[in-house]
């Protein structure tokens, strides 16, 4: 009988062990100027956080998508503020999308940091490992 207890417990106990997430990273790919698809990305990245807290999330905005990042033009300012102060989320916005449209650091809503090249920067994190969503509609 002891035998029998003592299997039953490594068993929940490997059960237990091997049941866990082990920690993701993933990038966003964010290009697109419809503001549905912004609304879409920050509800995917807030939900996957809030279930992943030991996983890293990064959303990389360029492209058509630079609107999302600029104070009083953004839809998701408020949702963005919030969810960078996350440690496990971070926001970047291409440079390059930035200095085409005239738009400088003092013009980003908070949280937001520029990366020189939004396509470098996702090809730098999957060489590191990271899984990769593009969103769009």
């Amino acid at each position: 009988m002891k035998t029998i207890v003592n299997l039953i417990m490594v068993c929940v106990l490997s059960t237990m062990v091997f049941a866990q997430e082990k920690p993701v990273k993933i990038v966003f790919d964010v290009t697109s100027s419809n503001t549905s698809v912004h609304e879409s990305a920050m509800r995917h990245v807030k939900m996957m956080a809030k279930a992943y807290p030991d996983s890293k999330f990064e959303m990389v905005m360029y492209s058509g998508a630079y609107g999302m990042v600029v104070k009083g033009e953004s839809t998701v300012s408020d949702e963005m503020e919030a969810l960078a102060e996350n440690e496990n989320v971070d926001f970047v916005v291409c440079q390059a999308s930035l200095n085409r449209h005239k738009i400088d650091a003092s013009q980003l809503v908070a949280g937001v940091r520029a990366v020189p090249d939004g396509i470098l920067e996702i090809i730098q994190k999957q060489g590191q490992g990271w899984g990769y969503i593009k969103e769009g509609q």
